[in-house]
């Protein structure tokens, strides 16, 4: 059984999980607690970060990108990427959109300072940067928007990694309520069809210990 290491509210390691069932590949999930730098887990993964997959045969790997290109080549069956290669050029661009430009601007901010510092033990949220966050995810929500309103799917017409990396994202900040639905009609729609859909739906039962999410999280109608 294959096994991912992850922390429930890291968006990478979400990507990873949503990628998998979406493949259709059984996995088994173990919390790995990253900050405790353990001795087994830096030797499988020297960067000391979620998510790590060891794979059916004992491969072990590291670092999202490398998984998701990793069953990409492994599992071509139900492409995730692109048919071709402007569509994965296209995907590639949108899903570094996302886990970089996003994850910067929006979950570092509101993520990160709200639930991450609490189990770090890093001090209190910078209410600077909440606030940056908070202003920051309305450009980016409208541009879903705006890909939306031309295409089926973000990258195109078919679902695809760059549709799981935002979602996962959004996903994690719409867990703490700083995801303004109601401004943007558009990303509302297609974040829907997204967390309707068999492989996404487990994301939607995770539960941070002393931080519930809001009533709306697991609705899948809103």
């Amino acid at each position: 059984m294959r096994t991912l290491l992850h922390l429930w509210l890291s968006p990478y390691c979400r990507k990873i999980r949503v990628a998998l069932a979406t493949k259709g590949l059984d996995f088994e999930m173990q919390v790995e607690k990253a900050w405790e730098r353990r001795p087994e887990f830096l030797a499988m993964n020297p960067a000391g970060s979620v998510p790590v997959l060891i794979d059916e045969d004992g491969t072990i790997l590291a670092d999202h990108m490398a998984i998701t290109e990793y069953l990409e080549e492994i599992h071509p069956a139900i492409p995730l990427l692109g048919a071709d290669p402007r569509a994965r050029a296209e995907t590639r661009r949108l899903i570094g959109w996302f886990d970089e430009k996003f994850a910067r601007e929006v979950t570092a901010n509101l993520v990160d300072e709200k639930i991450m510092k609490r189990f770090l033990g890093l001090g209190q949220p910078n209410s600077a940067a909440i606030r940056a966050g908070q202003v920051n995810i309305h450009h980016h929500m409208a541009y879903i928007g705006w890909l939306c309103e031309r295409r089926k799917w973000l990258a195109g017409e078919e679902f695809s990694l760059a549709d799981i990396a935002a979602a996962a994202h959004l996903s994690t900040v719409d867990y703490v309520g700083d995801v303004p639905w109601e401004d943007h009609p558009g990303a509302r729609e297609w974040y829907a069809r997204v967390k309707s859909r068999p492989a996404f739906r487990p994301l939607l039962a995770d539960r941070i210990p002393g931080c519930p999410p809001p009533k709306h999280y697991a609705d899948l109608d809103f």
